[in-house]
């Protein structure tokens, strides 16, 4: 054997040796005694190693813990903080020597993590007893690290965990599961890194977060994080700065997704979800929270096609109040909407389906939730779609505190027009109070009542205004108790259904003794072929208990003269409306200042609002005529007794 070969045999002799009898030399019972005394002189809690310790030397040497367990706090729900199957130690060498253990590496197997507070709010990881030191908070306590105590733990691994934290405050219960975390801990006093992932509501969520010197955290001093979270739902970027405990955040926060639906279907909401709504999501801005104020400014978020920007504080309370202002852009929430109940296009064009009476549904309306509300917010948007409604550049503001909700539109722009008015909602006791004021101008009568409550039938452009209010507790219950006022002003337009003019020409023949005119029907069902035509078109309603009384109605047309009046009573849906037509004498056309008719005729328009009938009343028009006719031969008697 040659000499080398010697001496390499003798190493690995003293190796094995070593293997063999260093363990032996060094006491696992002292070591498990010194970790468990410096642990319970350092935080005042049981530190139990059940399973007893192991040691090996190769490849490093390493300590195995067994089975540990350490202690809660006294207010705590369950015994240990902390359980774990294993816990091993990785010592460099020289600190066996040195007198003072340091650690390379420090692996946790399976381990059952309990976070929790106490019903007043004490956290369980607080570890350190609390001095009078003032920290960088005036008015906090502060924790102070014992002299010259710093943890040196390298790399911490983390392998099968799982961590349970709750709120004794709220009883909020959050798990994460399937832990498998790198800690970086090389001081107290260094940046501590961590990255890995864990599952939370089945998810596999990988998180990269780097903490600004440890003992910053523990004494209570302001400390930087940054942080990036990703899953499959979202991704989420903070860098900033957090103090007291957590209570003041200062930072730039970033989160974004594919699907704001999975989003929400991960935390048990599900969103009715099509190819155009709940996609794409973003929200970007800066945030800052000091003890319960929460503050976002230079405030972005995005959906799909929408984008919003702004700011808002929340102060957190019982009722949460919330200030905000944001400017919506172009807010189309059609995408966002259920689906109408149906089809209307499809049910008229169907010739088999007949018109629905209308029926109010008296079943409660549960508006509570608005006595949880303190909100003041104001909101702008260059445009709004909503169903078939089409708005233009509009401003609004909602306020609603203590159960009242009021809803200020401060600008409108829409159907060629413009306007003002506000909703207001008292809801602080039932039965529940609501009263509208609205004040429109110039607005395309069409288009806008089309859009708004699929009424089609009335052309032309004007003013519209109304001030309605009423109480209830159910949809039947408002419509039963509303009172108010409602006033119109129409120019050049027209009234679909019935071509009134043609049906009293045709009543004039009639009563000549022309019976062709009998060949169309004196009687009218709705046609949405014939309009009968303005230019101008005026009145008001004045409700009581839902029943709108109207005696004021003018109509200019070409050749008729209209007056009106009667009542539609929302109610029972019925309408009962009694007009008086009148063809003017002149040709003079619809600018003609003569309003003397030659003849008249009352139509009357009566039914359910699902089956309104138009009819001529021939009775009235006859003695009408038959009064005419007795003046005229009155007037040819006087010409003859007195010569003229």
């Amino acid at each position: 054997m040659s000499r080398g070969m010697k001496i390499l045999a003798g190493v690995g002799i003293v190796i094995v040796a070593g293997a063999i009898v260093i363990p032996r030399l060094i006491s696992t019972d002292a070591i498990v005694a010194e970790v468990t005394q410096e642990v319970e002189a350092m935080t005042g809690r049981t530190l139990t190693i059940q399973g007893g310790a192991s040691l090996s030397i190769f490849p490093s040497l390493n300590i195995a813990l067994n089975d540990v367990q350490f202690a809660n706090f006294p207010e705590g729900t369950g015994k240990n903080m902390v359980s774990m199957k294993s816990l091993t130690l990785h010592l460099p060498w020289m600190s066996i020597f040195s007198g003072k253990i340091e650690l390379d590496r420090f692996v946790i197997q399976e381990p059952t993590i309990l976070l929790e507070t106490s019903k007043t709010g004490k956290p369980n990881w607080q570890l350190f007893a609390a001095t009078n030191r003032e920290p960088a908070a005036a008015g906090q306590s502060a924790t102070t690290l014992p002299e010259g105590l710093d943890i040196a733990l390298g790399e911490v691994a983390i392998y099968g965990g799982s961590v349970t934290y709750l709120d004794g405050v709220t009883g909020a219960k959050e798990q994460l599961q399937n832990v498998n975390v790198t800690v970086l801990l090389p001081s107290l006093f260094k940046n501590m890194q961590i990255n890995g992932e864990v599952t939370y509501k089945n998810e596999v969520v990988r998180l990269e977060t780097t903490l600004e010197t440890p003992a910053k955290l523990i004494e209570g001093q302001p400390y930087a994080v940054k942080t990036s979270v990703n899953a499959a739902p979202l991704s989420l970027d903070f860098e900033g700065q957090i103090a007291q405990g957590g209570k003041q955040v200062d930072g730039a926060l970033e989160v974004k997704g594919d699907s704001l639906a999975k989003l929400t279907q991960w935390h048990g909401v599900t969103l009715a979800q099509s190819a155009e709504a709940y996609n794409a999501f973003a929200v970007k801005g800066k945030m800052a929270l000091n003890q319960n104020v929460f503050k976002l400014t230079d405030f972005s978020a995005s959906l799909d096609a929408l984008k919003i920007t702004g700011a808002s504080t929340v102060t957190l309370a019982d009722v949460p109040a919330i200030r905000a202002k944001f400017d919506l852009g172009m807010l189309d929430v059609n995408p966002y909407l259920p689906p109408e109940l149906q089809d209307k296009k499809q049910e008229e064009s169907s010739p088999a389906t007949k018109p629905e009476p209308i029926v109010w549904d008296d079943s409660k309306i549960d508006l509570s939730a608005l006595k949880g509300l303190d909100i003041e917010l104001n909101v702008t948007a260059t445009g709004l779609k909503a169903r078939k409604i089409t708005l233009g550049e509009n401003q609004f503001s909602l306020v609603a505190k203590n159960g009242v909700a009021k809803l200020s539109l401060d600008k409108f722009n829409a159907y060629e027009g413009n306007g003002v008015g506000q909703v207001t909602i008292n809801a602080a006791k039932t039965p529940y109070q609501i009263s509208s004021d609205f004040s429109l101008d110039k607005i395309n009568a069409q288009p806008l009542l089309n859009d708004a409550v699929g009424f089609d039938k009335v052309l032309g452009k004007g003013s519209i205004a109304f001030a309605l209010a009423t109480h209830g507790e159910s949809q039947k219950q408002f419509v039963n108790a509303l009172n108010g006022n409602f006033n119109f002003a129409l120019t050049d337009g027209g009234v679909k259904g019935a071509n009134l003019a043609e049906m009293v020409r045709q009543a004039k023949e009639l009563l000549k003794g022309d019976l062709s005119s009998l060949k169309n029907g004196l009687n009218s069902d709705f046609d949405k072929d014939k309009t009968t035509d303005f230019s101008s078109l005026t009145g008001s309603f004045l409700f009581k208990q839902g029943v709108g009384t109207n005696r004021d109605l003018m109509m200019a047309n070409p050749l008729l003269r209209i007056t009106g009046e009667g009542q539609v009573d929302l109610p029972n849906t019925l309408v009962d409306y009694r007009l008086v037509t009148g063809i003017v004498d002149t040709i003079e056309g619809q600018n003609s200042q003569d309003k003397s008719t030659g003849f008249k005729v009352p139509v009357r328009i009566k039914g359910p609002f699902h089956d309104v009938k138009t009819n001529l009343d021939l009775s009235d028009a006859a003695k009408e005529q038959a009064k005419d006719k007795v003046k005229d031969k009155l007037k040819d008697k006087l010409k003859g007794l007195f010569g003229g």
